[in-house]
């Protein structure tokens, strides 16, 4: 995703200090969810944008090479052509910033992007997904092998326990959540993590990306995710190298709205087949 991240000398006495407005974080959280969002051409080049921030994942216990390799596709074809022709966008290179699978299915996800001779990264799940409670030896041999096999990008399940006690880690990117809990991405939590990632940068030079997880299946969603990360964090966090939305079911929708933008209509079912 980024350049790793050198990290800081461990300052407990400052994280200790750190205190939430919970009353103010709802509020702007209800003015993010209240916003009326852009509209027309405004709005389909702010969902493209969105398109090339999305980990385009897969993570069912049913996984195949034919869906990881649709999947891939996809990621490299994420809207379809004659779309991308009505908004002068055919030749710019829009893809998603990754595809993101288990990690026994990376070798799979390699193989398609390559036989697409496309180059778009592979992310893996790793480290005792979703749960996290593997032991060491065993999280850091499930790392060790989806980058083997070419995963050039690993979202790790922190060890919980270590969090609650006190005990931190360090990351390039922190994510919401793994997607498979009962709550998910929020803006609340999210603004919070935001705005810590900001005063982290503040205190030490290094930037940190985001990546909102679980949940996110509107292209009006996408844009207030967009929105908040523009106004919290400023433009140069808008980038796939800071900022990352892990959707499955997303692009589908955004890709029906860039239809209707440019037909005038919604799409039926097999108007947009790859969907």
């Amino acid at each position: 995703m980024s350049a790793h991240n050198p990290g800081t000398e461990l300052d407990l006495s400052w994280i200790s200090k750190m205190q939430v407005n919970q009353p103010a974080v709802l509020r702007r959280a209800q003015q993010v969810q209240a916003r009326r969002p852009v509209k027309k051409e405004w709005q389909a080049a702010w969902l493209l944008k969105a398109v090339t921030f999305i980990d385009l994942t897969t993570l069912s216990g049913d996984d195949t090479y034919s869906n990881i390799q649709r999947l891939c596709y996809k990621a490299k074809y994420p809207i379809r052509e004659d779309l991308l022709k009505a908004l002068n966008m055919h030749d710019k290179g829009v893809t998603t910033a990754a595809v993101c699978v288990y990690p026994a299915r990376v070798c799979d996800a390699v193989k398609a992007l390559q036989a697409a001779s496309c180059s778009i990264p592979v992310a893996s799940v790793a480290t005792g997904f979703p749960a996290g409670q593997t032991h060491l030896k065993t999280r850091l041999e499930e790392i060790r092998l989806a980058v083997e096999d070419g995963a050039t990008e690993i979202d790790v399940v922190i060890n919980r326990t270590l969090v609650l006690t006190g005990q931190w880690e360090g990351s390039d990117f922190i994510k919401t959540s793994t997607g498979k809990e009962t709550v998910n991405a929020t803006f609340p939590v999210a603004i919070v993590m935001l705005r810590a990632i900001r005063d982290y940068f503040w205190k030490t030079g290094n930037k940190v990306g985001f990546k909102p997880a679980g949940g996110i299946r509107s292209a009006k969603d996408s844009l207030a995710w967009l929105s908040l990360v523009k106004e919290e964090l400023g433009d140069e966090w808008l980038t796939p190298g800071l900022f990352r939305i892990g959707a499955s079911t997303l692009l589908s929708d955004i890709e029906r709205q860039i239809y209707h933008h440019v037909t005038g209509r919604y799409a039926a079912y097999h108007d947009l087949p790859m969907c």
